[in-house]
């Protein structure tokens, strides 16, 4: 093992692209980021945020665009509502409010026209530098108590280069999602990737493990991202990045590695999939759940639905 090794530079960066316009959000996305959209009584974001800290990336940078100031704003210090929620001697909503800005270093770079995820990632360069990174994607929310970042920062330690999650979709989803050509190894969770395609037909998919938005990147990524020309969709393609990373050794910034989750992923990315997310937050609240579940169990009765609890 220690021969295929490159440097284990630790991991304390993270990048969160949140560049997109939100259009399956629309009309509420016009003005309001959809990395914004509330899940119960927190947004998105702050979600994503507090994975990334929990697995000890506490230098975080955004990968922004127009009209997301609110983001910022977000995690900024908001002086006066402090001030009006301290006066009237209510903690427990200052302490919510004072939170978000006191997760961890934020930082900001705007991308300044959509030329896809690939690009977003390469916006980070400078931030970044010569270290491994973590990419996180806004879309796609972790269970509070899966540890899969870790458990990629772990696997990046052992085998250098990069490791992408992924998850076993069903055979007629694997067009949404890039997918990887998969070789065993030693570790039950992980696998060599040998090939990654963007959104393939589901006839010409490698398997049905699809790529979720959350990857460990060696620095060697932003020189290929730099030369990558447009893929699937006009757009640069960090998934024909990692596929070239892929075929290298150690010493060029390569292998790509996989971490099998089978854990709880949220997919935000669209709208039924996004109420099914805050439902199950909802249900899983102390505060909410005792007056929550009994209407929601009474709504479903009424409605006919068949459910089972």
């Amino acid at each position: 093992m220690a021969d295929t090794r490159r440097s284990v530079t630790s991991v304390t960066k993270a990048v969160i692209p949140v560049a997109g316009l939100g259009t399956r959000f629309l009309p509420a996305t016009k003005s309001t980021p959809k990395e914004m959209l509330p899940i119960v009584d927190k947004p998105a974001i702050q979600y994503v945020v507090e994975e990334a800290v929990s697995a000890g990336l506490e230098d975080v940078l955004m990968i922004t665009g127009r009209s997301k100031r609110s983001i910022e704003d977000h995690f900024d210090r908001a002086y006066e509502l402090e001030e009006a929620l301290r006066a009237k001697d209510d903690i427990e909503r200052l302490n919510a409010v004072r939170e978000s800005s006191e997760l961890a270093q934020l930082h900001y770079v705007r991308q300044g026209e959509p030329r896809g995820l690939g690009h977003a990632v390469l916006c980070g360069a400078a931030h970044v530098g010569d270290e491994p990174f973590a990419v996180l994607l806004g879309d796609d929310l972790i269970g509070a108590r899966e540890a899969l970042l870790k458990r990629m920062i772990e696997v990046r330690q052992t085998y250098g280069g990069s490791v992408i999650a992924l998850m076993e979709v069903e055979p007629e989803q694997v067009s949404l999602y890039g997918c990887a050509a998969i070789r065993a190894t030693d570790e039950t969770d992980v696998v060599t990737v040998t090939d990654l395609v963007e959104k393939p037909p589901a006839d010409q998919a490698p398997s049905n493990w699809a790529i979720i938005g959350r990857y460990i990147c060696d620095p060697a990524v932003f020189e290929v991202l730099g030369k990558t020309p447009p893929g699937r969709g006009g757009e640069i393609q960090l998934t024909d990045a990692l596929r070239e990373l892929a075929q290298r050794g150690p010493e060029e910034g390569g292998p790509v590695h996989g971490v099998l989750f089978r854990g709880q992923r949220y997919d935000t990315g669209n709208k039924v999939d996004y109420l099914r997310t805050v439902v199950e937050f909802a249900c899983d609240r102390p505060d909410l759940a005792a007056e929550f579940l009994p209407w929601l169990r009474g709504f479903v009765a009424e409605r006919g639905l068949d459910v089972r609890e």
